[in-house]
């Protein structure tokens, strides 16, 4: 079932999305050469909890940090450690938070000082997709209609897009139905109404989809060792179309 909103619950669902949002530009503010991906985490948790909210992930299925910090290859779900942050890299991070039992959640892939054209491109077209799958996302739409923008722009400029990870359902649980792909066939999937809540997130690589699991677990990575690039929003679905509550 694919829960529909009422208007208060998006309001709350709001002042998450903007407490994650403003988490993110915090830590842009950090990100450079010689931080520790830990120190990075321990801000962000400090800075959630300042704004009475509770850090979204720390706990979730077991997952032992406020934030996922993923680097280069990693594509999603890096555990935060004593790992530095060195010149060249991509940093993705993930980050939620829960208000009065509300989720946002929100993500970005930065620059850790000057990096390569390749790898800046990367991080360009997968906002860019981000960007198009949100656009799709409106009342009378499909599913399929999201992921289907993504992956055309993906693949338009060579990329590939992850299909073991997909985008969902958010509200009074981090993830909730439906399931969003970043790929798919347009016209397909349930109809997108006013009142759904998601989380739109391509996670999109230079090299081929496929991907690994570390003997953490938690981080994974392309199987080919190339980068990767993740960008999300938590939106909501009005009649004009949607919202970015992570804006």
């Amino acid at each position: 079932m694919i829960n529909i909103r009422t208007k208060d619950e998006i309001k709350v669902m709001r002042k998450a999305g903007q407490i994650v949002r403003d988490t993110l530009y915090m830590l842009e503010e950090n990100i450079k050469p010689g931080i520790t991906t830990l120190e990075l985490d321990q801000m962000a948790e400090n800075f959630i909890r300042s704004n009475n909210a509770i850090p979204g992930f720390k706990g979730l299925y077991g997952f032992p940090a406020t934030l996922c910090i993923s680097i280069d290859d990693e594509v999603v779900h890096g555990i935060p450690k004593d790992r530095v942050l060195n010149e060249g890299e991509i940093v993705g991070i993930d980050v939620g938070s829960i208000v009065d039992g509300y989720y946002g959640d929100h993500a970005k892939t930065f620059q850790v000082s000057e990096i390569s054209k390749e790898k800046e491109n990367l991080l360009k077209i997968t906002n860019e997709c981000l960007s198009k799958g949100i656009d799709k996302a409106r009342p009378g739409n499909f599913i399929g209609d999201i992921g289907f923008a993504i992956q055309k722009h993906a693949e338009k400029f060579g990329y590939s897009v992850v299909r073991d990870l997909v985008g969902h359902g958010i509200g009074t649980k981090l993830h909730e139905e439906p399931q969003i792909p970043n790929y798919g066939i347009a016209g397909t999937g349930a109809r997108i109404e006013s009142g759904m809540c998601f989380a739109i997130e391509p996670m999109i690589n230079l090299g081929i989809a496929d991907v690994v699991t570390m003997s953490d677990n938690w981080t994974i990575c392309t199987a080919d060792g190339s980068p990767s690039a993740h960008f999300e929003h938590t939106i909501t679905i009005t009649d004009d179309g949607a919202e970015i509550l992570t804006k």
